[in-house]
This record gives C-alpha cells, sequence and structure tokens, in this order.
C-alpha cells in the first residue's frame, strides 16, 4: 500500500525512449519467442521476438542508450521493466520487436532500496505553514519547528491529486500549487542546524482530517459516513484495496489520551495547531513503493530524537475490515479532499473513544500530526 512516498515505483520507472511504434511495461510471461508485456495503462501487449531483435540493457536512471550493454534474449525474465519499439504484425494481434532496452528487475529494486535510504537519511517532511513562490521557498512546521525548503530550477516539485493516494498518481506542478496547512514532504541537503533545507524533489497534498463517530456504512459502496465533531457535519469516504483500517489497542489509545490532555485538550504533546484539512499522509509507500520510517527513522517505531512513528505501530496493530464498523463506533479518519465530496480513505483507527474524550475539540490534525503517516514499513509491503 502505498500512503504518503515519496518515489517513484518499480512499475513506473521507465527506459529511455527508443524511435517507432513501442510500449513500455513489465514482463508477465515469457515463452518462447513471445513475451506478454503488462504496459503502464491499457490491456496486455503481446510482444513477438525476431532473429534480428536487438536486445540493450540499461540501469535505471540512465537517460539514453550511450551506455546500453547488449545482452540476449535469454538474458530477460519476468519481472523486468523493459521498452520495445517495433511494428505491429499483419493481424495487429502483437508488436514485432525491432529493439528491446530493459532494466532488470534486481536492479531496479536495489535503485529502490537506495532512494528509501536517501528520502530517510535526507528526508523531511511537515505541514506547509508559508509559500513564497518569489523567494522560492516553502516554511513547514516539523515537531513544532520551522523548516524552510529552498527551491531551485531542478528541483522536481510533485502534487497529489485530490482523490488519489498513490504516488505514480502524483503530478508535477509548480511551487504556486502549495498552500499553507497542506502536507509537504522534501528530499535534499539540509543545513547544518536543520532548519534550512535545499530540496531535490518535493511532493505535497492536502487531506482531511475527521474525528468523529460513524454515522453509517455501505458496504455495497465500500463507503461511510462519519459526523465530524468538529464540523458537526457528516462526511462521506470511500474505503479501498490501498486504505489502511487499523484497531487502536486500549493500552496506545490511553497514552495517547493522556498526552493530549497534558497538551490541554486541544492539541498533541509537541505538536502545533494545525487546519483542520492539515496532516502528515503517504505511503506507500506505498501500490508498490516500499515504505520508510520517515526522516532520522529509528527501529521499533520511533525516529530518533523525535516522537514515536504511528504508521510503523500502525503496521503492528490488528487490522479491521468495512463490516467490522457500526453506527456510534469512534474513528479517526486521514483521507484526500476527493471530488464530489467524497474523499478515499487512507488511514482509519478505531478504538480511540479514550483519545476522543480527552480532547472533544480535537481534529484528526491534532491527534495525528505527531506521527509520521508518510509510508507502511518495510515489512508492511509497499514502495
Amino acid at each position: 500500500m502505498l500512503l504518503f512516498s515519496p518515489q517513484r515505483s518499480i512499475a513506473q520507472t521507465s527506459p529511455p525512449a527508443a524511435p517507432g511504434n513501442k510500449a513500455i511495461g513489465t514482463i508477465k510471461n515469457i515463452n518462447g519467442t513471445t513475451i506478454s508485456l503488462v504496459p503502464d495503462s491499457g490491456p496486455e501487449v503481446t510482444v513477438t521476438v525476431q532473429a534480428e531483435t536487438r536486445f540493450l540493457r540499461v540501469a535505471p536512471g540512465q537517460k539514453d542508450l550511450k551506455s546500453a550493454t547488449p545482452i540476449q534474449a535469454q538474458d530477460l525474465q519476468v519481472g523486468d521493466r523493459i521498452l520495445v519499439a517495433g511494428r505491429p504484425s499483419e493481424d495487429n494481434a502483437s508488436l514485432l520487436a525491432s529493439t528491446v532496452v530493459i532494466m532488470t528487475r534486481s536492479e531496479l529494486e536495489a535503485q529502490h532500496q537506495r532512494e528509501m535510504e536517501d528520502w530517510q537519511k535526507r528526508g523531511v517532511d511537515g505541514l506547509a505553514t508559508a509559500v513564497d513562490p518569489a523567494a522560492g521557498t516553502v516554511t513547514i512546521s516539523v515537531h513544532s519547528k520551522p523548516v524552510i525548503i529552498h527551491v531551485s530550477k531542478t528541483t522536481v516539485i510533485r502534487r497529489y491529486p485530490p482523490d488519489s493516494i498513490k504516488f505514480d498518481d502524483a503530478k508535477p506542478g509548480p511551487l504556486q500549487e502549495i498552500h499553507p496547512g497542506d502536507q509537504v514532504r522534501a528530499r535534499g541537503d539540509r543545513s547544518a542546524d536543520g532548519s534550512e533545507l535545499t530540496a531535490d524533489e518535493i511532493v505535497s497534498g492536502s487531506f482531511r482530517n475527521i474525528a468523529g463517530t460513524v454515522n453509517s456504512v455501505d458496504a455495497s459502496s465500500s463507503t461511510l459516513t462519519v459526523h465530524d465533531l468538529i464540523s458537526k457535519k457528516n462526511l462521506t469516504v470511500k474505503v479501498t484495496a490501498d486504505s489502511q483500517l487499523r484497531h487502536l489497542p486500549p493500552e496506545m489509545a490511553q497514552r495517547l489520551a493522556m498526552r493530549l490532555k497534558r497538551a490541554g485538550g486541544g492539541t498533541a504533546a509537541g505538536a502545533s495547531a494545525a487546519p483542520e484539512n492539515a496532516n502528515s499522509a503517504q505511503g506507500n509507500h506505498p501500490t508498490g513503493a516500499p515504505g520508510m520510517a520517515g526522516p532520522g527513522g529509528g527501529a521499533g517505531g520511533r525516529r530518533f530524537g523525535g516522537p514515536p512513528d504511528l504508521q510503523q505501530m500502525l503496521n503492528r496493530m490488528p487490522a479491521v475490515s468495512l463490516n467490522d464498523l457500526h453506527k456510534g463506533d469512534a474513528v479517526v479518519v486521514l483521507s484526500t479532499e476527493g471530488t464530489a465530496g467524497v474523499g478515499t480513505t487512507i488511514t482509519l483507527l478505531t478504538g480511540v473513544e479514550p483519545i476522543l474524550e480527552a480532547a472533544p475539540n480535537a481534529s484528526g490534525a491534532s491527534i495525528l500530526t505527531p506521527w509520521s503517516l508518510s509510508a507502511p514499513s518495510g515489512d508492511a509491503g509497499g514502495p
């Protein structure tokens, strides 16, 4: 499952382009001279290898074919990422390959692991508090401390659409699309004191946070309606295969409730007040991309020098299904903004009655902000 995972999934990493009719995707099956290819979009493609077909292997991240290495057809394996250039067969049933450019699955997985580790070492995430497009900066709050992120012409900036929780759906966009209250995650070089970061990559999104009680559940449409304690409105969210539904054990719920009480009942200890639509979100990780603990992530669900990482804790909590939810159940929901008023659930927690009793005026953001919800951990699967 990919929640807020800032790296491309293996399935979306493409070899450099080759001329002619082409298809890009992942090898599903190899049967003699026939390759079954699962493309990034559209139906499965049948590729026919010819005697004159040329096979070239390139490393992930390579931009052209100058350093490509010739290989043999028998070197291809299921799971490899390929770009096929050629022409349609006379019956249009297959693509007759003239050139096949390969990124091996093993090399892609190794690159993916390196990227994950780099996000852990050089990444930072928090809520946007100010955006200055003219100066090329966005300021985020990380554990109540401001961090200024500097953007250059080479910085890759992506934005989640309102109805998706997959990193692969994040689209390139300008800095102006980021607004105060948005969740922002950036990777780059930090200053010595950690107060500034020169970004290589930025990914942002706006998410809804709901703390309230279940009003109704519709299993046929995989949706539920929650009565939000802050807005006093009934909000509808849908649950998908990528949604994470977990039950909070009573002892943990009590500890979080005590934390909120010490903070005065409004925001959790160590967290600044946040807009209702703002909070950490993920990852993938995840839907294909491996997860991470977040910047400075440590084992055991805790960041080095920081608060616990709730996402790692969530991965070890009992899972629940939509059928386990009933009218009146207390829940905290993190979702996309969605379209037509219906968001997609990223994370839903049950067993939160002690928390809502301790802080009846706290939004989902103030309850969840002290933890990273950036992506599922590696042992949970995903990016």
